[in-house]
């Protein structure tokens, strides 16, 4: 159980996160598929799979497409000590990979890009 609670304690880090940006954030109850957030601004959409680890490499064994119901799937990867990342999903997620969700989220204020 207390995995679960890590679990979800990081998707509302990361739902509140993207809210104080302006974005709108559904959660996939329970998260037992594909995804477990869809974040939306300016008539856009991204779902979102968050995962978090403590090391610099996450081993990633979920969906891989780059697109899901033709909007774009990323991965959040939170891998502590303030460092996230969103990503396009592959199997071995480095923590130098993507771009940092804040410059994100940052970058897409005035506009989703």
């Amino acid at each position: 159980m207390k995995n679960n609670r890590k679990g979800y304690r990081v998707e509302r880090n990361i739902r509140l996160l993207f809210e104080r940006y302006g974005w709108g954030v559904v959660r996939s109850g329970g998260s037992l598929g594909l995804y477990d957030l869809i974040a939306f601004k300016n008539r856009k959409a991204l779902f979102i799979q968050v995962k978090s680890t403590k090391n610099r490499i996450l081993y990633y064994y979920g969906y891989t497409g780059k697109r899901m119901y033709g909007f774009p799937f990323v991965l959040v990867v939170d891998f502590g000590r303030g460092k996230r990342i969103i990503t396009s999903p592959k199997r071995k997620v480095r923590i130098e990979d993507g771009k940092d969700l804040l410059e994100f989220l940052k970058s897409s204020r005035n506009g989703f890009q």
